[in-house]
């Protein structure tokens, strides 16, 4: 018998994927056990509960749906969560959702990655206004979500599960759009504002204003950050020394909206962002050592009905470009010069989509066919520096491609009670394989037991990146490594089941709503950096990855003033090929958040993240004198606990209090970068 990592020759022992599903397995059975009765008892005694007015979602499907409707688990962060949390950057607002990991750097401006349901943090797609945000000029054009503020965001929607089938390259993991402030109909100028300021020199501000003249609306906003920060390197590290990783950052958003009749809008927007930032090298701390990251995006779309309101069609053209620049001066750390590295990547586009309501027959209603057609053009061009004492290391890239997509979709309703849907879309990538990618899913309202099942299961991809395909790579003039033209997209398999249940007690209707969630996905072809036989490095589809997991979920609301969360995810995610966790996916991940208005014009909301043990990459771990060990380890769990408080003091007029890490804890989401210390911060926020 040959013997495997964690295994020892002679002996059988079950493997650690097998492990993992027996603990998955009892956690997800003593959930629905404790559900199961708790619902069956509710529908004895007591009458069908009064439903909610149901959130919105607008990502999930191509026609706007009621949250209860859509076939997938989503998450809603609306403007009062953003404010009422105290949330300033988009990776700190969805640390709390229930199968997203984020893993940041630092503080502000230090890079963030997103690990979605155990799949790789290039398989999150991000949309700004549904317009994809994701990085071109990065290695593997994925997202940082260390960097955007959120003072023009209205909410956030967080999709899990396969969605290429409606959005293509990227959405393996799940989807992530932002959605900026819209315009009230019934105001002609509504001013807004917000100043605050706090510990380590933390001090921002933001104005906007937005309204409705006639037939055109506005938005205009404007919003600036900055802060001495925290020095993110853990101080486990000799070579560390008190050098702080300060932000500087503003954020620009200019919309105006023409509704010449009804059913017809036209509208313009644009969106500005620049941060300054200061970086770290593991392990050794780099006073000279800094990032700048701007990106602008625009887009004019118009949208019209036609067939007294059946059909909805629409054009979109947008454009987007992110510039990356770092630079490393020499100092006593650090004795090399280099020339700054750059990143720049574009993309633009056309976007026509349509929605064509369909009549209802026999047992089938509020029917939808989504139909659509897209265009896009990306390019990036990068180069990047390395000089040290064996020689200098350089890379660059010039490279574009073209992708045009086609999809649609259908959605019928049976019985008044089940949600059917079907999504099917193709992608063509210019010089590359296209990939056609399916989704199926179901939601069966029970109303008798206030319950709701939802069933789905999908393909998606992640097309490869033009770095993996056109990149080169230089050791003192010698070419050391090359992309791979000839990749295949990463693909994946997926499905998940789950349920949401209110159930009353104490007199209260909604006394409680429990979910929960089992998903499994298979991820194949993943793209990764290997040796040729002359010695080169470069890209190919060689791994794949076995994902499964549950997201479970219980709120209270015992009392009116009172309402708290329990979320807790696992997270199974493994290396096919060598039966070894992925880096960087805990195990568990549990949060605890509550919303807490003892008075008329209080309300405090604390918020526990816990995040369990996980394991690291390669040279993820250092001694203290900084000596690195190339064997991977795990990375020890951590607990943060933050804390927000709102006042309003008048009825337009509000003070807050944020306090981050109140217990000072030194756990570190990636090894070797530090979360950041205890803040206090108070300010005022107005809306007029």
């Amino acid at each position: 018998m040959s013997s495997r990592p964690g295994h020892r020759s002679g002996q059988v022992r079950p493997s650690p994927r097998r492990h993992a599903v027996r603990r998955l397995t009892l956690a997800l059975t003593g959930g629905l056990s404790l559900l199961i009765p708790a619902g069956q008892a509710r529908a004895q005694a007591q009458p069908p509960a009064v439903t909610l007015l149901p959130e919105t979602v607008v990502t999930a499907t191509p026609l706007a749906t009621p949250q209860e409707r859509v076939p997938a688990a989503t998450t809603v962060i609306t403007r009062r969560e953003i404010e009422e949390r105290g949330y300033q950057t988009l990776a700190e607002a969805l640390t709390a959702v229930p199968g997203l990991r984020i893993a940041p750097q630092g503080g502000a401006g230090q890079i963030a990655s997103g690990f979605l349901r155990g799949t790789g943090s290039a398989n999150v797609l991000v949309l700004i206004d549904g317009v994809p945000a994701n990085d071109v000029a990065s290695p593997a054009g994925a997202f940082d979500f260390g960097q955007d503020l959120l003072f023009d965001v209205e909410r956030i929607e967080v999709v899990r599960g396969p969605l290429s089938s409606l959005y293509g390259s990227s959405a393996i993991g799940g989807v992530i759009n932002l959605v900026t402030r819209r315009a009230p109909p019934d105001r002609s100028f509504a001013p807004y504002g917000e100043l605050a300021g706090g510990s380590q020199s933390t001090l921002r501000g933001g104005l906007g204003a937005t309204g409705t003249v006639g037939a055109f609306d506005y938005l205009l906003s404007g919003y600036s950050q900055s802060t001495r920060g925290f020095n993110a390197l853990a101080p486990r590290f000799e070579s560390n020394i008190p050098e702080r990783d300060g932000f500087r950052g503003a954020t620009t958003t200019a919309r105006l909206g023409w509704t010449p009749l009804e059913g017809t809008r036209i509208e313009g927007q644009l969106r500005w962002r620049q941060n300054t930032f200061g970086l770290d090298n593991l392990p050794q701390d780099d006073p000279n050592y800094t990032g700048e990251d701007r990106r602008w995006s625009g887009q004019i779309r118009g949208e019209t009905r036609l067939l007294d309101g059946a059909w909805t069609t629409g054009l979109r053209v947008f454009s987007t470009e992110q510039r990356r620049t770092y630079t490393n001066l020499p100092d006593q750390y650090d004795a090399f010069s280099s020339e700054a590295s750059r990143f720049r990547g574009t993309r633009s586009g056309l976007d026509w989509g349509n929605s064509l309501r369909l009549p209802g027959f026999g047992p089938l209603s509020d029917g939808a066919l989504g139909f659509g057609l897209t265009h896009a053009l990306e390019e990036a061009r990068t180069t990047q520096s390395f000089p040290s004492a064996f020689g200098d290391f350089t890379s660059s890239l010039r490279a574009q491609q073209h992708t045009t997509s086609g999809w649609g979709s259908l959605q019928y309703r049976l019985l008044d009670r089940l949600d059917l849907s079907a999504g099917l879309r193709h992608d063509s990538v210019t010089g590359a394989t296209g990939e056609t990618t399916w989704k199926l899913g179901a939601v069966l309202a029970l109303p008798e037991v206030n319950t709701r099942l939802r069933l789905a299961l999908g393909t998606a991809f992640r097309a490869p990146s033009l770095f993996e395909r056109f990149g080169i790579g230089n050791f003192d003039g010698f070419v050391v490594s090359t992309g791979n033209p000839d990749l295949k997209p990463e693909r994946s398999f997926g499905w998940e089941i789950g349920s949401d249940t209110d159930i009353p007690g104490f007199g209260r209707r909604n006394f409680a709503t429990a979910s929960w969630t089992f998903f499994q996905s298979r991820v194949r072809d993943q793209i990764v950096s290997v040796s040729t036989a002359a010695g080169l490095s470069t890209y190919a589809n060689v791994n794949r990855a076995e994902i499964h997991g549950a997201e479970l979920g219980l709120t209270l609301r015992p009392v009116r003033w009172l309402e708290g969360t329990a979320a807790w995810t696992i997270t199974e995610a493994f290396d096919a090929t060598t039966d070894r966790r992925l880096p960087r996916r805990p195990e568990h991940v549990v949060s605890l958040t509550a919303r807490l208005a003892p008075l008329p014009r209080l309300v405090i909301a604390p918020t526990v993240l816990f995040t369990g043990r996980s394991p690291e990459g390669a040279f993820a771990s250092y001694a203290n004198d900084g000596t690195a060990y190339a064997y991977p380890r795990s990375n020890p769990a951590g607990t943060v606990v933050n804390l927000t408080a709102t006042w309003q003091a008048m009825e337009q007029v509000a003070l807050f209090l944020e306090a981050r890490n109140l217990g000072n804890s030194r756990w570190e989401p990636v090894n070797g970068f530090m979360t950041p210390g205890r803040s206090v911060l108070v300010g005022t926020r107005f809306a007029l």
